[in-house]
């Protein structure tokens, strides 16, 4: 199973908006009737319940929204770009991949986060009409699509657990109790990939997960460590299998827990069923009476099984299903948790002035560079809309504060410019 990606994205530019003049017979002085630019296509994460893994972003991993339309003459709107969706498997959390700040956990089947958000159409010169100026050479460039690399983590969804050291019997446990057929070999760190199983009893049915084993220091990402752990994270129940056939399966059982509650402290809470695996092994069948005695000076009362066997394994599922019977009903209404995508308003007009080793300015910051891409240089007025941004914005004094002179070169975003007075 594929359950980690990278990807990156980027949404649609607006459409530009238009300078255009009405030209109709027998009106000698048309007004601007240049149209607005269409909205760019989002970018859009959606769970597609059918996905069982992130496999598919291994063929592509770069996704483009289609950008707006034109602005067109007669104040017409040029077309909007439909949303681009891209489909997850549901448990998908999402981060930023630069700063892994998280934006978004997709659990449901109608779960959808937007990751880049279309630019907005540029606006037509027929909006910037006015009583001083009503034949206005003016218009916008659509605003720039958003781009962004994000870090795709799948959790599984089951309801059940297996834990436990590598070479345990998880996954010929999970064999024999659903319909699951992984790949079983007698060494360590068999699974290297979680397995999912359904088990049936009577009419009804859990998902079971065979998890990749631990070993120590697997909260510090040492070996299978953090991709075991995300994935135990979701599970309702823990089935912690002991190796009866390893020297001190009671060691074992303290590291798997210790290693638990170390990464996540709700994870030493689950509901635990402790399972000694190998019951019909001579050697498993002498340790037994002393295992379970010392787990039941601590209150758990574990139970011997032989998954190769099929000892004990109806009693465990039956077992399993009232557990999970005596758990309180998970809320219908909970939403998973999502952080914001963009930053806080404030922040779209912070920028930065940095003088470069040829003497020239730098000006960087998103609101600024996002005004010097919508900006139509080959027309005066538009120039001096954008001169109007820099002053309201205090990027020119800033500027003046730090030493530029008229003739000096000015860097916005990819544009160089000339100052001047």
């Amino acid at each position: 199973m594929i359950d980690e990606a990278r990807i990156y994205v980027r949404s649609g530019s607006g459409g530009d908006g238009l300078i255009h003049f009405r030209r109709e017979k027998y009106v000698p002085r048309g007004g601007p009737a240049g149209g607005d630019g269409g909205r760019g296509g989002d970018v859009v994460l959606k769970v597609n319940p059918k996905l069982n893994t992130l496999a598919h972003f291994q063929s592509q991993s770069h996704f483009r929204a289609n950008s707006g339309g034109r602005g067109g003459p007669h104040n017409r709107t040029g077309a909007s770009a439909p949303d681009l969706e891209i489909e997850v498997p549901a448990g998908t959390v999402v981060r930023d991949a630069e700063t892994g700040a998280l934006i978004a956990d997709l659990v449901r089947p109608d779960d959808r986060v937007v990751v880049a958000k279309g630019g907005r159409g540029g606006r037509g010169n027929a909006r910037f009409a006015t009583s001083a100026n009503q034949a206005p050479r003016v218009a916008e460039k659509g605003e720039p699509g958003e781009e962004r690399w994000l870090k795709l983590e799948l959790k599984l969804i089951a309801d059940v657990g297996l834990v436990g050291m590598p070479n345990a019997g998880k996954s010929t446990l999970l064999a024999a109790v659903s319909n699951a057929r992984p790949k079983i070999a007698d060494y360590p760190f068999t699974t290297l990939e979680p397995n999912l199983g359904v088990v049936v009893y009577d009419d009804r049915d859990l998902v079971v997960a065979d998890i990749p084993g631990l070993i120590e220091g697997a909260h510090m990402g040492v070996g299978l460590g953090h991709a075991f752990l995300r994935h135990v994270q979701r599970t309702r129940v823990l089935v912690h299998l002991l190796n009866g056939a390893n020297d001190d399966p009671l060691a074992d059982y303290n590291q798997i827990n210790v290693e638990l509650s170390v990464y996540d402290e709700n994870l030493a809470r689950k509901p635990q069923l402790v399972v000694f695996n190998k019951i019909d092994l001579p050697e498993a069948q002498a340790r037994w009476p002393a295992v379970q005695s010392a787990l039941k000076a601590r209150g758990v009362e574990a139970m011997p099984i032989s998954a190769a066997a099929q000892q004990g394994v109806r009693e465990l599922v039956q077992r399993l299903f009232r557990v999970i019977d005596s758990l309180p009903p998970v809320e219908a209404g909970a939403r998973p948790a999502e952080l914001p995508l963009y930053e806080l308003p404030a922040d779209e007009f912070a920028f930065k002035i940095t003088r470069e080793a040829d003497g020239s300015f730098r000006v960087t910051g998103k609101r600024i560079e996002r005004a010097a891409a919508m900006t139509y240089w080959d027309y005066d007025e538009a120039v001096a809309r954008f001169q109007n941004i820099l002053e309201t914005m205090g990027i020119t004094a800033a500027l003046e504060q730090a030493g530029v002179q008229v003739g000096d070169t000015v860097f916005i975003g990819e544009f160089e410019l000339e100052w001047t007075e």
